[in-house]
């Protein structure tokens, strides 16, 4: 394994030919740009010497643990990619960090990043988990962040919700592919508070087999331009909105006019819902009667008595007797073959 230190920086053959016959110091005082990739590192030295240093290339390499950074506050990317981190450490005093990349490692936890206020950029993806185990988002760094990220990578993580971003609210593109999304309703609560969103990746996620998937995603966020690297037509936008707007308007007029819910005919013997029903007066079909108002008949209890409340003559006796006094009917039927009415808890259907 290599260690990074100043003497191999010094015998890097591309230092050597920059640096001609400057002095060593000097010319580290002026290094910006400093690219050690695929080059076995395990570890970082002392680098302090290094003051002017704003890019480092550290990806596709052996390293385990971040140290050694703190003098670099000129730093604004740094490539961690590919290598075996575990914890993402002593990055806090990199004030002028604005693009972070550690996709590729063992990191579980995404945590103290606190103080990164330009952080821009933050890459994370595919981190070589236990199998069952999905990359977590600690919520102090996530507020820490909520205002300067514009740019999240969390694909191949197994991440399954993205409530806890929802914090993050000035996000442009946000890539979270390959991952355990199911629930569609939770995508578009989300999406609708990211109101700056431009780009989406959420390919090979269950979500994406969800009906409608695509036109939901571009109703619910309303400035995508590109989803799952297709680009979103505004045309086709203007008309999901438009129609989505329709239908909700027509799901609104019935609840207006209290005609949402069909309200089914109640059990006879529910008096109270009878009298809401039944109109002010009523007569019963094809049999003359006197009208006489419902509430009144209701209140005397009429309809569980066997007596007329007003000849105190039995009901059915009555109504037996109109039937015979009617004139006699088209089929011939003798008039003592005239059915008398069935009884239904001492009522006359």
């Amino acid at each position: 394994m290599v260690r990074l230190t100043i003497d191999l920086i010094a015998k890097s053959s591309i230092h050597v030919k920059n640096r001609r016959d400057e002095p060593l110091e000097n010319y580290l005082k002026k290094l910006t740009h400093l690219n050690f990739s695929n080059k076995n590192i395990d570890e970082i030295d002392d680098l302090s010497v290094c003051r002017s240093l704003t890019v480092l290339y550290l990806y596709d390499n052996c390293i385990t643990r971040i140290s050694n950074l703190g003098f670099a506050s000129s730093l604004t990317h740094l490539y961690l990619q590919n290598n075996s981190i575990r914890n993402i450490e002593n990055l806090s005093s990199l004030h002028r960090l604005s693009k972070l990349y550690l996709g590729g490692n063992c990191i579980a936890v995404v945590e103290k990043l606190e103080g990164l206020d330009d952080l821009k950029e933050l890459h994370i993806e595919n981190q070589q988990l236990p199998p069952g185990e999905k990359l977590l988002f600690d919520p102090r760094t996530l507020q820490s962040l909520s205002k300067s990220l514009l740019v999240l990578n969390a694909s191949s993580n197994g991440i399954d919700e993205l409530k806890e971003l929802v914090i993050l609210e000035n996000l442009t593109h946000f890539a979270a592919s390959d991952n355990q999304l199911r629930d569609l309703k939770e995508v578009e609560h989300v999406l609708k508070k990211w109101h700056s969103l431009q780009r989406l990746d959420l390919i090979r996620n269950p979500v994406c087999i969800k009906p409608k998937y695509r036109d939901r995603i571009i109703v619910a966020s309303k400035h995508l331009e590109f989803l799952d690297g297709k680009e979103v037509n505004q045309t086709a936008r203007e008309f999901l909105i438009n129609w989505k707007a329709s239908r909700d308007g027509k799901k609104k007029i019935p609840e207006e006019r209290g005609l949402d819910v069909l309200c089914p005919y109640p059990n006879p013997d529910d008096l109270q819902a009878i009298y809401t029903l039944l109109p002010i007066r009523y007569n019963q079909p094809s049999i003359p009667s006197k009208r006489w108002p419902v509430d009144s008949v209701l209140n005397r209890g009429f309809l569980n008595s066997v007596d007329d409340p007003f000849t105190r003559e039995p009901v059915l006796q009555r109504q037996h007797k109109r039937l015979l006094s009617m004139k006699k009917p088209q089929s011939s039927l003798p008039r003592q073959a005239i059915p008398v009415p069935e009884i239904v808890g001492q009522v006359a259907l």
